[in-house]
């Protein structure tokens, strides 16, 4: 019964939680990428945002969401923020009043020339071997994939 009690108290210490190792590292990284956007003044959410459209070009705020894993609510005023900003464009679809898409605006397009060399820094800056980011990125892509079946075959329950 003791050794019941010590391995459940084992596992609530902080430092054996999946969790908090990622929400961890999450927030280490984001601060390593932090000079680097300040310099072409943008935040790490907004450099997600224009990730998603130099790689596609136009996006609908649905996929845009879905793809960041953010809710409308979430991603509403930061687009607000980054068409005020002059990086993006919000237009409403001539087709369907409700669906909002997502366009760069030349000046979005022209801060991708100036975020060119983030990645590779970040890279340098973690200290991982090429093979060891490729497994960490492999790994964390099924567990991404493991959750998102998860939350939804539960949503279906």
């Amino acid at each position: 019964m003791e050794e019941e009690i010590v391995s459940n108290d084992h596992a609530l210490r902080l430092d054996h939680q999946l969790c908090f190792a990622i929400y961890a590292c999450s927030r280490e990284l984001t601060k390593l990428y932090r000079p680097f956007l300040e310099e072409i003044g943008i935040t790490y959410p907004q450099y997600l945002v224009l990730l998603v459209l130099w790689e596609q070009g136009e996006t609908t705020m649905k996929e845009l969401g879905k793809r960041l894993y953010l809710d409308s609510g979430t991603l509403t005023p930061m687009l607000k923020r980054m068409e005020e900003n002059g990086l993006v464009q919000r237009l409403r679809s001539p087709e369907d009043e409700r669906v909002v898409r997502v366009v760069l605006t030349e000046q979005g397009k022209k801060i991708k020339q100036k975020a060119q060399c983030i990645p590779e820094e970040i890279v340098k800056r973690v200290g991982l071997s090429n093979q060891e980011w490729s497994e960490l990125l492999m790994l964390l892509r099924s567990l991404l994939v493991r959750l998102s079946d998860e939350q939804h075959s539960s949503w279906s329950n």
